[in-house]
């Protein structure tokens, strides 16, 4: 299954998205745009995982106008990222300077 792929390209980097749907139609095309990345995983309710070559900008892009009045975050996981969060609603100025 396309969601439990272990092998990344060299030049592909893993995803995390997060995000807020406004509505339920909002989030069926969410999750189908999210299935069509080649490597991708629901963590939870509102969390996904996406494995790419794209950035994020490109990811949020590509996701966005699914879910517009929605929110959306788009941020690159790596092997020294360590995160944790609770109920955030912080300034995106605020997550450039910061993540």
């Amino acid at each position: 299954m396309k969601h439990e792929e272990k092998l990344h390209k060299k030049n592909e980097k893993c995803y995390i998205i997060s995000c807020d749907i406004a509505t339920r139609g909002d989030y069926d095309a969410l999750r189908d745009a999210i299935k069509k990345y080649r490597t991708w995983a629901h963590i939870t309710k509102s969390t996904w995982a996406v494995v790419t070559a794209k950035s994020a900008t490109e990811i949020t892009d590509d996701l966005w106008r699914h879910i517009e009045g929605s929110r959306l975050f788009v941020v690159k996981s790596n092997v020294q990222a360590e995160a944790a969060g609770w109920n955030v609603f912080c300034s995106h100025e605020w997550l450039e300077r910061n993540l």
